[in-house]
């Protein structure tokens, strides 16, 4: 299985989908912004980083530009339940795999979970 970091500023959000991948199999890590999980990552490898666009200190985008310079092999999903949000995401096509729109259930994120983990294989 998957070594997985979860980043979101929300703290029910973070534990709701720590407790769908888990129940999958994966290792998942969590982070409260985007500050915090470049902390991590430098501490641990992951194969997937699923984070939020909207949060504080460092944002979503501003997350997967650093962590898709420093680490190329790592998968990017993003999450948003805002569309204006979500087009800031076009320009980063070849950078992320896909972005989930909140709210979304447990088999959602686990589907785009499993999806982003099987194209990494492919690749």
């Amino acid at each position: 299985m998957a070594r997985i970091l979860v980043v979101d500023d929300e703290e029910s959000i973070r534990a709701f989908v720590e407790r769908a991948l888990g129940l999958d199999g994966h290792t998942v890590m969590t982070a409260g912004d985007g500050a915090e999980a470049l902390d991590v990552l430098v501490e641990h490898t992951f194969d997937l980083m699923l984070s939020d666009i909207r949060m504080p200190l460092m944002d979503g985008i501003a997350l997967a530009l650093s962590a898709g310079r420093d680490w190329p092999d790592m998968t990017i999903l993003l999450m948003t339940g805002f569309a204006d949000q979500r087009e800031r995401t076009v320009d980063l096509e070849t950078l992320i795999h896909d972005v989930v729109t909140k709210p979304f259930s447990l088999a959602q994120i686990r589907d785009a979970v499993a999806g982003a983990l099987a194209a990494r294989k492919a690749a």
